[in-house]
């Protein structure tokens, strides 16, 4: 692995040059595709239900969508501890 500045290696980068030579690819790991870990699906709620995730969802700053998540996440290991 070749040696180089910060500026030197940004330059060449924004330049679209080849920088694999500066690079050290000994301790990295791949990125999984999220794609395939996460399936869109879509539930119907009541008003009212949606209501109240909204108003608990906003207590805390949060999406209504990351408040089902967290809490879906917290029951299932809760029933399932072994699993996660």
């Amino acid at each position: 692995m070749k040696s180089i500045s910060a500026k030197a290696f940004d330059q060449k980068f924004d330049e679209g040059e080849d920088i694999t030579d500066y690079l050290d690819f000994s301790s990295a790991t791949p990125v999984q595709d999220m794609s395939k870990l996460t399936q869109e699906i879509n539930i119907r709620f009541p008003q009212w239900m949606l209501e109240a995730l909204d108003k608990e969802a906003q207590k805390i700053g949060v999406t209504r969508e990351s408040i089902i998540k967290v809490w879906l996440s917290e029951r299932l290991k809760q029933e399932n501890p072994c699993t996660f």
